[in-house]
């Protein structure tokens, strides 16, 4: 799906409540197994929660947006890390002084890594990441890749899809998003998926992320108005077609 694809108007909600700005970090490198999709759940969501949503996409040696909302980054290959670490690390500076501020984040697999302090390929190149979060990773022969369950206490049951030879390791200064039910998630010894740290999210889990599991969505869009207007006021997201997505991701083999 590109950044061009129509999403359907939402229902009417009187009036509007602001504008909240959601930008997608390199669409361009790193968006495989349908991670730009988390960035239109959020489009839409926001507009059903009657706030005016601005999408926008920045990619490797764009001017970086001002008054930033929500940032939403996917994987991609280590081909891909490899031809963003540079304006990365360019724009580390921003982006963890958005973190530090309690900006919403999404970031999923391969940009989860480069927020961390390292990756080390399994050939051994390090790709420095940009340390906002305690994590590094090491790539290795084994493949982690499957459907996977995630019991969270924060956001219930996290259902996605994960595809990675990287394993990631927690510091001190994270916590997990969740204890893996089914699946690896971050490496294949300690049971645990993704990282929290302040208002980011992060996980390994693509498909995309946010259709099978809004509540992270709407837990982004919250924060995101309550940082710009002081208070967020929920509206009536269409949620008709959640569930059976649910049921049907929960059913699929590992």
């Amino acid at each position: 799906m590109s950044p061009e694809t129509p999403v359907p108007a939402a229902a009417p909600h009187g009036d509007n409540k602001g504008v909240l700005r959601v930008v997608q970090l390199y669409p361009r490198d790193m968006n495989i197994y349908g991670d730009w999709g988390n960035a239109l759940v959020l489009q839409q969501r926001i507009r059903w929660h009657g706030y005016t949503p601005e999408l926008l996409e920045y990619n490797v040696g764009d001017p970086f947006p001002d008054g930033v909302d929500i940032i939403v980054g996917g994987g991609g290959q280590d081909s891909g890390q490899l031809v963003i670490q540079d304006d990365l690390q360019a724009r580390a500076g921003t982006l963890k002084d958005l973190a530090e501020a309690d900006t919403p984040m999404l970031v999923i697999c391969g940009l989860y890594q480069l927020f961390g302090r390292f990756f080390k390929t399994r050939t051994g190149s390090v790709i420095p990441g940009i340390g906002i979060l305690d994590v590094e990773t090491h790539g290795t022969d084994e493949r982690l890749i499957g459907n996977v369950k995630v019991a969270t206490p924060e956001f219930g049951e996290v259902l996605g899809y994960e595809n990675h030879s990287g394993q990631t390791t927690l510091g001190s200064g994270v916590r997990p998003l969740g204890t893996v039910a089914k699946g690896t998630g971050n490496n294949s010894s300690d049971g645990h998926e993704g990282a929290r740290y302040r208002n980011i999210v992060a996980s390994y889990l693509h498909g995309s992320l946010l259709p099978k599991n809004p509540a992270i969505a709407d837990f982004l869009i919250s924060k995101a108005a309550e940082r710009k207007f002081g208070s967020f006021e929920p509206g009536t997201p269409d949620d008709r077609f959640v569930g059976p997505a649910r049921e049907h991701a929960a059913r699929r083999p590992r």
